[in-house]
């Protein structure tokens, strides 16, 4: 594997090595051995499939809180999607800023996740199909999200959003939380 810093700290890009021959190719996607090599959490609790029926779904921006914090490794399978991380670590250089990639199933490219990172993508293709390796099981009392168009983070989106879940949709955005706090920010961490 190809692993490939982001903007975002701990945050990594994952390429596949092709090892090429005349039946195709071969390549590892996933080892336990090269992922804690990175510094990155090897843990694979869960295993997840997400298909979205038409281009402009949006999913997102979720996270857990520890101790059910999660990793994540993410990779569309069919189709096209533009996934966006932001670091909700307030001890990290880069806390509360935001990066976007483009994962498609002919890219085959991955994105590593960390812990505490609020996660979202939207689908640029009919049909998409995405997969998840969790490093920690759902729990949903430790669930957060933020609304995925906060003027706060300003993510641009590539497409209008067609489709969202009312939960999705409805996320506080992070200038309201909490209320009649001085920190805003606490309470999203």
């Amino acid at each position: 594997m190809i692993f490939t810093n982001t903007s975002l700290k701990d945050a990594f890009i994952i390429d596949l090595d092709e090892k090429p021959d005349h039946r195709g190719f071969f390549a590892r996607t996933f080892c336990a051995n090269e992922f804690a090599a990175h510094g990155l959490k090897p843990v694979v609790a869960q295993c997840n499939l997400s298909y979205n029926y038409k281009k402009g779904t949006l999913r997102g921006m979720h996270y857990q809180l520890k101790p059910a914090a999660e990793t994540k490794l993410i990779r569309c399978i069919k189709g096209a999607i533009y996934d966006v991380i932001i670091d909700m670590r307030p001890d990290s250089p880069t806390f509360l800023s935001h990066f976007g990639v483009e994962l498609t199933a002919d890219n085959r490219r991955a994105l590593y996740v960390p812990e505490m990172f609020a996660h979202g993508y939207q689908a640029l293709t009919d049909d998409a199909e995405v997969v998840y390796q969790v490093g920690e099981f759902y729990t949903p009392g430790y669930e957060k999200g933020l609304r995925y168009n906060d003027p706060f983070f300003n993510i641009e989106w590539p497409l209008e959003v067609t489709v969202i879940s009312d939960k999705d949709a409805n996320w506080p955005l992070l200038e309201t939380l909490p209320i009649g706090s001085p920190n805003p920010v606490e309470a999203v961490c």
